[in-house]
């Protein structure tokens, strides 16, 4: 029998296996009976909600507009930002002295740049000096008094502005608040561990609401007469406290994944308590545990709209004032959508960073 030595053709791999958008769709979507009408149904749903909210949000929507009257597209009414946009960023502080609140974020973001320098040598000092500095500074910048600025009562701050006065002062108090409560909550000295526990319970068992009117209405009538607290300064002390509960909680957890055997290395060493803790346990815990810290971080962020229920203004409370301008009276879907929005971004961002930061500390314990 002949042998052909004529080079055939190579025959095309299977469709499963192919590289190209068709081999994508058959191993991600319709690799099985069940998941090809699983994908069909939500592309159908998707095309259904997709395209009208299109139409509605932007080819239908109207940019450039004066009042909600001149509005007349059919569509959504995104010209109410372009006019209001200074209020959505900074509430009712006055515009002649927004200039304040910009020098603050510029001071913020360049002291922030040697931390991201990876060969930047004084990192801690550096943080610790920034962390120490800058609430001053920044606090004169928003409040003045002084050097002839004119003094900007907390009660005019609102907005994006306000949002992350809050959220940034709970962010910064509630992480080292945190890690004091889950290193008391397991020590060994009863009461320090008794009152730890008290704490961390009784603030997780009631919502924030409740803290944050107890630190409004309760907190003055603990205080020595003449002494009284800014409303904005009781609100950063409830939601300070109250995230520090949670922060708590998801510490202890990576404390209590370190195994038993760090601990009497460290003790081989001769290491003592704090020595242990910060050099090795907690450097390792707070590695484990940067999800549910990040979490935390969010849902603090997300919960600083609460403050409205006390008389401030953030973001979201903001969109309450907008929304009772005549001008643009019934604008409540695209009010909410920009506030959202700009939730939105930032816990993305901070969802995003918090992945960078999990992938550079990896050191193989991801199964």
């Amino acid at each position: 029998m002949a042998v052909s030595h004529t080079p055939q053709a190579d025959l095309a791999p299977p469709l499963a296996e192919r590289q190209d958008i068709l081999g994508w769709l058959r191993r991600n979507l319709f690799n099985t009976p069940f998941n090809s009408v699983l994908s069909v149904l939500l592309i159908g749903l998707i095309v259904m909600t997709v395209g009208p909210l299109l139409q509605w949000a932007v080819f239908n929507a109207t940019w450039w507009a004066n009042s909600k009257a001149e509005c007349t597209a059919g569509g959504a009414c995104w010209a109410m930002f372009r006019v209001r946009w200074k209020q959505y960023l900074y509430g009712l502080y006055p515009e002649s002295e927004q200039w304040r609140v910009n020098l603050a974020a510029l001071i913020l973001v360049a002291g922030m740049v040697p931390l991201f320098i990876t060969r930047f040598g004084p990192k801690l000092w550096w943080a610790i000096g920034l962390l120490v500095v800058y609430p001053v500074v920044a606090y004169f910048l928003f409040y003045g008094g002084i050097l002839g600025l004119p003094v900007v009562e907390t009660a005019l701050w609102g907005g994006l502005f306000l949002t992350l006065v809050i959220a940034l002062t709970g962010i910064v108090a509630s992480l080292p608040l945190g890690i004091l409560l889950a290193l008391g909550r397991r020590s060994n000295l009863p009461i320090i561990k008794a009152l730890c526990v008290a704490f961390i319970e009784l603030v997780r068992g009631v919502p924030l609401i409740t803290v944050l009117f107890m630190a409004s209405v309760m907190l003055p009538l603990f205080l020595p007469v003449g002494v009284n607290f800014d409303k904005l300064l009781r609100a950063l002390i409830g939601v300070a406290l109250f995230s520090a509960a949670y922060m708590a909680e998801v510490i202890r957890g990576g404390l209590q994944a370190i195994p038993k055997g760090q601990y009497e290395a460290a003790a081989a060493l001769g290491l003592g308590y704090w020595q242990t803790t910060g050099l090795i346990i907690l450097p390792q815990a707070l590695k484990l545990v940067i999800p549910g810290i990040v979490n935390t971080f969010i849902g603090l962020f997300k919960d600083t709209s609460l403050v409205l229920i006390i008389g401030l203004y953030d973001l979201a409370g903001i969109s309450q004032v907008v929304i009772k301008d005549p001008a643009w009276l019934g604008l409540a879907a695209e009010t909410y959508l920009i506030a959202g929005a700009g939730f939105w971004i930032f816990c993305f961002a901070m969802s995003r960073y918090s992945m960078y930061i999990e992938r550079k500390l990896d050191t193989g314990h991801k199964r």
